[in-house]
């Protein structure tokens, strides 16, 4: 840890981590992800490493696919240490191989949401500038419209199936493109197919890249929730810190090689990213979920094995506990269930440990921090806080002038103690990418200020009210979405919630919910009455709307902006 910085907290959370967690973790352990990879693979080779669609690949196939997918790029023309190679794929067991095939090639890995518009599509590529794209074919109608007005020269395609054994793959794929036309029409001209590319790359030699620590890993672009997305630089050290960062926090109880991991949220997003990575030194089963919005699927998967493991979201922990034979299933091998991407609701976390026996840990990250900053210890009942900062972290609390505020004691105004979340440690970004001016908004002497607001008590606790620009001003009184959701979501008649502000005339802006509703009858009066027992009068909603859906991002986060 840095010491000559002055503004550099007192560590208060140290002595409230959770037995055998470390105050520092050691950073500069591996030396690089494909290097951690060799290591797995040494001690967990014949063991199962990622199961989808019925297909189990132990992790000393992965080793030797992504060794061929490697070899494979490297004998592309131009492409050398440090081009761009995107990967447009929902949860299959060709996005591992494909990524650790990337960063082997010593390249760096673009992750591409398989749901971009064309429009989103083309700034992604055109601004990582990647030259290289594996895309599963349901969504390369999208590409052709826009590849070639970036920097693409290589193309290669896969069908859904394409890693199942004969003749399970001519099945899947028979069905998903011919049965339920699950395929727009395409064409991309001069196109390789993945299992083309494996096959060219097992029949020639890999050559070994020297890879540092500080090389890029990842181009992590931002949910562009609040403008333009952006990708954050991620290092092999930015990534393999976090792993270790959460790996000591929630691994007490692991044991290696045998814990089943439900991995429903998609890989390319960052939260699902590290956390599978993680679990892969302890030699984890990582059981990749296609579509976790087909819900009575994931329930029927997760009949089938004895899980210990589950990342997710308030959404989707929320959808399952709604979902016809979720509370039937077998709790007993559950070990961690980690909630992340938003806020976790009260009414959602005690409903969760009423039907599994087990607590969500609430964590906190961003995509700039790779992503963990902090969270919960494990086995804490919901207490509305993000934990405390993780092994190697700095969290202090900032006012507009960047003056660190003390933590607060309970002896006066949380107002005074509440401001912008800033953090510093191994596992933040080294910028975006070609925008230093926006990499200079938001990393001030070395610390990434987070665009969330919170504020931490005397113990360490931080709890995060929202961000900056959700913040609803209602007769200068600062209204904070989440909160104004967290007791919405409490009303046995509301499935999901949204709360944003609209200009008013009288009070400059007032508090709108968008709501989906479980009951059917629910009124707008009822939501009022439930609303004003809680909340102050200013934060009481002065609108409400019904829908039958909220905007979401691919990982389930309502996204407030979609709803402005």
């Amino acid at each position: 840890m840095r010491q000559d910085d002055k503004t550099m907290p007192d560590r208060i959370w140290l002595q409230h981590y959770p037995a055998g967690v470390p105050a520092d973790i050691d950073a500069d352990r591996y030396p690089s992800i494909p290097g951690l990879l060799d290591e797995i693979v040494g001690k967990y080779g014949g063991r199962p490493a990622f199961h989808n669609l019925g297909r189990t690949l132990s992790y000393a196939e992965l080793d030797k696919l992504s060794r061929d997918f490697a070899t494979f790029l490297q004998g592309l023309p131009g492409m050398a240490k440090g081009e761009r190679v995107a990967i447009m794929s929902p949860n299959l067991l060709q996005y591992p191989v494909a990524l650790f095939g990337i960063l082997r090639a010593g390249m760096i890995v673009v992750n591409v949401n398989p749901l971009y518009t064309p429009k989103e599509l083309e700034h992604q590529l055109q601004d990582s500038g990647a030259r290289a794209i594996v895309v599963v074919e349901n969504f390369a109608a999208t590409l052709q419209q826009v590849w070639r007005k970036t920097a693409l020269q290589h193309l290669i395609t896969t069908q859904v199936g394409d890693l199942l054994p004969i003749p399970k793959r001519w099945i899947v794929n028979f069905v998903v493109r011919t049965v339920k036309k699950m395929v727009p029409a395409w064409r991309l001209d001069g196109s390789l197919t993945f299992l083309e590319a494996l096959a060219r790359g097992a029949a020639a030699r890999f050559t070994p890249v020297a890879i540092a620590a500080s090389d890029l890993a990842f181009l992590q672009y931002t949910g562009g929730t609040t403008g333009v997305s952006k990708g954050a630089m991620l290092s092999h050290r930015n990534l393999l810190a976090n792993l270790e960062q959460t790996g000591v926090w929630i691994s007490g109880s692991f044991e290696a090689g045998r814990e089943i991991v439900i991995a429903p949220l998609p890989m390319y997003h960052i939260f699902c990213l590290t956390s599978t990575l993680s679990f892969m030194t302890w030699g984890s089963l990582s059981v990749l979920i296609s579509n976790p919005r087909d819900l009575p699927a994931l329930v029927a998967e997760l009949g089938r094995w004895k899980w210990s493991v589950l990342s997710g979201v308030n959404t989707l922990f929320n959808g399952l506990l709604h979902t016809p034979g979720f509370d039937a299933l077998d709790f007993s091998s559950l070990k961690v269930v980690i909630g992340g991407g938003a806020a976790v609701q009260r009414a959602v976390a005690e409903k969760w440990k009423q039907v599994t026996g087990c607590y969500i840990t609430e964590a906190y990250g961003l995509t700039e921090a790779s992503p963990g900053v902090s969270a919960s210890p494990l086995d804490t009942p919901w207490n509305g806080m993000i934990g405390l900062p993780f092994s190697s972290t700095e969290v202090t609390l900032r006012n507009e002038d960047f003056a660190a505020l003390p933590p607060w004691t309970g002896d006066d105004d949380v107002e005074k103690h509440t401001g912008e979340i800033c953090v510093r440690g191994p596992q933040v970004m080294l910028g975006y990418w070609g925008k230093p001016a926006e990499t200079a908004a938001v990393m001030r002497d070395g610390w990434l200020t987070t665009g969330d607001i919170g504020h931490m008590n005397q113990d360490g606790y931080i709890t995060i009210t929202d961000r900056k620009k959700d913040m609803i001003l209602v007769s200068g009184f600062n209204v904070y979405p989440s909160e104004i959701e967290g007791v919405l979501a409490s009303h046995p008649g509301v499935l999901e919630c949204g709360a944003i502000g609209v200009p008013d005339a009288r009070t400059g802006e007032a508090v709108k919910v968008v709501i989906v509703r479980k009951d059917p009858q629910l009124s707008s009066e009822e939501v009022i009455r439930h609303c004003k027992a809680q909340l102050a009068a200013y934060k009481t909603p002065r609108q409400i709307e019904f829908r039958d859906a909220l905007p979401k991002s691919p990982i389930g986060k309502i996204l407030r902006r979609e709803l402005r």
